[in-house]
């Protein structure tokens, strides 16, 4: 009977964990740049910097996420510690909302999801019709999950060895905080390990004194995923997770502390036990944010002045991301243009990753943000002269027709990645330099436009990189429909920006120029990227010849 119970409870946690991914999914490819936005625009004021990570953390359903967000801006020079600090103390507060939220008995409304979710994802073409679907499938999946847990547990309660367990946590609140500690980490979800533990509570007997240090240490675990996902990036990155756990762990020994001595302690908070948890974890980050953002500052302080005692001595050269290109088989066509395709990738992202900051760099981007940037393109020409010297070499022997086409598809791509990236460092950043110069701003219309437009580059980006890999034809179509859809945003801010100059508005008539040269080179960038779906369709037939109606 407890194996078959144990086997349940395992099977509906990893659908916890798929359905929390599927809804983050598809909140991040109907939104990710907007997401990423919101994270770079934080604002110096940490509360409003926290009030920021909330809301992101809210759609995303993971803190976890928006650590990653924030520490890969850190890294980037484009945050500063103690706003990183601030926006993850929000993020924390954001996840917790979450669990309050999915604690509610919404069973009711899993069939509804279910179909109008699945009616969403299958019948309609429009990429944001299709995420929202996702999102609403997500979301329904979630609550059976908890349902399942909710039912797979309840035969624990009467199990021989509950009242043995559940005193020893009880008598022992160090361990417990241990063990909540090592079940957030090991589900790397706060919001997962949150929902199991109410869950036991409710249907398994287990007693608050256990749950309150198992809660609680969830808060420590929680911190401990975004130190692991973030231990091979730069070490200006891993401050904020660093910081963030050290505001959690303290807190959780110290509400930990508090909370022993009373012989009720969650008295009054909720009628039922499981609420009373979930009003404990709202509660603990609530308070955790509001007495941790008057420090952000000075514990930043402590933190950039450690790294800058730990960064390399002057002279040092960082280990540089090791080519993909394999020498070794350059003489097996096969393998490497498998290599040559993994080099791509890597070029890819250098490019995407200029690409990122570029709205926020144009409207209000400092010099030397602009130029560290700028100085990237010199990472994408040396991928792109190492890619074709590698392929060319590979040409040299004996070629099938096949590996033949691809290795010349694969240059190409190279050549579209590398004006892409001349795109960007020159023209784009070019400009943001000369607005910064000459202190022009675009009009708010103009700018959410252009953002509109950004937006819609990086998830194509995104996209051309996994038909690159997979070669599947639906995401292809899905690439090369998405030059239309630009096409039309480009036809579309053109006539709102001349609305703008007819009615006189001053930001637009100082920024024209930059807006039309913005919205030519997003376009361009597109177009390269989407250039990777065309042999795809070719092949299968998918594509016309001409656009040009046939003259009579």
């Amino acid at each position: 009977m407890f194996a078959i119970a144990l086997i349940k409870v395992l099977g509906a946690v990893m659908l916890l964990l798929y359905a929390v991914r599927m809804v983050r999914t598809g909140f991040e490819r109907v939104s990710g740049p907007s997401l990423r936005r919101t994270i770079g625009k934080a604002s110096a004021n940490p509360f409003v910097g926290a009030l920021s990570g909330g809301a992101v953390a809210i759609l995303l359903q993971s803190a976890t996420a928006v650590a990653m967000l924030a520490a890969g801006f850190a890294a980037s020079g484009f945050m500063s510690t103690a706003a990183g600090l601030a926006i993850l103390l929000g993020a924390d507060l954001g996840s917790a909302l979450v669990v309050q939220f999915l604690s509610f008995d919404l069973s009711w409304l899993i069939p509804l999801l279910l179909a109008v979710g699945a009616w969403l994802f299958l019948k309609l073409d429009a990429r944001t019709a299709k995420q929202v679907g996702r999102i609403m499938i997500g979301i329904a999946l979630v609550l059976m999950a908890l349902q399942m847990i909710s039912e797979s547990t309840e035969p624990l309660k009467q199990a021989s060895f509950m009242p043995a367990v559940a005193g020893y946590l009880a008598s022992d609140p160090s361990t417990a905080l241990m063990i909540g500690a090592l079940l957030a980490f090991l589900v790397h979800s706060s919001v997962a390990a949150i929902l199991m533990i109410v869950t036991f509570v409710e249907k398994a007997g287990l007693p608050l004194d256990a749950a309150v240090p198992l809660v609680l240490g969830a808060n420590i675990g929680a911190g401990l995923v975004a130190l692991w996902l973030t231990r091979a990036m730069d070490l200006k990155a891993r401050l904020l997770p660093i910081g963030n756990f050290l505001f959690r762990s303290g807190g959780a020994v110290l509400a930990m502390a508090l909370l022993s001595p009373l012989e009720d302690p969650l008295a009054g908070l909720a009628t039922t036990p499981g609420q009373q948890l979930v009003t404990l974890h709202v509660l603990f980050n609530l308070l955790l944010m509001l007495s941790c953002l008057p420090l952000v500052r000075p514990v930043a302080w402590v933190l950039d002045k450690w790294t800058t005692r730990s960064t390399a001595q002057p002279g040092e050269v960082p280990l540089a991301p090791k080519s993909a290109l394999d020498p070794g088989a350059v003489t097996v066509p096969r393998l490497a243009l498998a290599s040559a395709t993994r080099e791509l990738l890597r070029m890819g992202e250098v490019v995407a990753a200029m690409a990122r900051p570029v709205i926020l760099m144009l409207e209000k981007g400092e010099k030397d943000q602009i130029q560290q940037l700028q100085k990237s393109d010199a990472a994408v020409n040396q991928i792109h002269s190492d890619i074709k010297l590698y392929i060319a070499e590979v040409s040299r022997g004996e070629l099938n027709q096949e590996d033949a086409e691809r290795s010349m598809e694969l240059v190409s791509f190279a050549v579209n990645l590398e004006r892409a990236g001349d795109l960007i460092s020159k023209n784009l950043y070019g400009l943001a330099l000369e607005l910064q110069d000459r202190k022009i701003r675009f009009s708010d219309d103009g700018l959410k436009e252009l953002s509109n437009m950004h937006d819609r580059v990086l998830a194509n980006m995104q996209l051309a990189m996994n038909v690159l890999v997979s070669g599947d034809v639906e995401s292809a179509r899905e690439l090369i429909a998405e030059k239309d859809h630009m096409r039309e945003l480009e036809r579309e801010s053109h006539g709102l920006h001349l609305e703008r100059l007819t009615s006189r508005t001053p930001e637009s008539i100082e920024s024209s120029n930059a807006h039309l040269e913005v919205m030519r080179s997003l376009k361009e960038i597109n177009s390269l990227f989407a250039a990777v779906a065309v042999p795809i369709l070719a092949e299968q037939g998918q594509l016309r010849d001409t656009r040009l109606v046939p003259a009579e």
